[in-house]
């Protein structure tokens, strides 16, 4: 007889999103300059994009539509802005890049309400990048850097936030028991 086996893809894509979105965040929040952000965009292409579609691909295979739109979507969106600050950034005005901010914060704030009947780890992780991508596109719309850079450390926090659901999510799998609490839904 043949043991059905289920693996959870969510840690993988959840380091490829932490991960990435760590380093973009030491640029974002002022601590490294913008000329560093080759290594974000490999890590882009290469972890945050390509990891995240791979665990996008393995949702959809387990049923589960959020996880595979999360993932997915969020996988598309490092190939997105990879490729954008790759081939096509040159001359783009900044209140456009904001409104591409304010377009995919305005799908995280979907992907958080729909969160709201998941643990509370994601919950926190969807609320965290929503706000984000907002101070992200309002630091763009006004030039403010200041606005830019609180973004930043808020990108660090949802980084810390992913870290801590995908090190839950395995620690927990493999110890059979919680160690790390994720916050059962209302």
């Amino acid at each position: 007889m043949n043991k059905q086996v289920s693996t959870n893809p969510g840690p993988l894509g959840l380091c490829g999103f932490a991960l990435t979105t760590w380093l973009l965040s030491l640029i974002n929040a002022g601590h490294f300059a913008g000329s560093n952000v080759g290594l974000v965009l490999a890590m882009g292409l290469a972890f945050g994009g390509t990891a995240q579609m791979i665990a996008g691909m393995f949702e959809f295979s387990k049923g589960n539509t959020f996880g595979f739109t999360a993932f997915t979507s969020y996988g598309a969106f490092w190939w997105s802005f990879a490729l954008f600050k790759i081939f096509f950034a040159t001359g783009v005005e900044a209140s456009f890049v904001a409104w591409y901010l304010v377009a995919w914060g305005t799908f995280t704030l979907m992907m958080f309400v729909a969160s709201l009947t998941k643990p509370r780890a994601l919950q926190t992780i969807f609320a965290l990048l929503t706000i984000t991508f907002y101070l992200l596109a309002a630091g763009d719309f006004t030039g403010n850097h200041a606005i830019s850079h609180i973004g930043g450390y808020f990108g660090y926090a949802t980084a810390l936030a992913a870290f801590y659901l995908a090190a839950a999510e395995m620690i927990n799998e493999s110890f059979g028991r919680t160690v790390l609490p994720v916050g059962a839904p209302k």
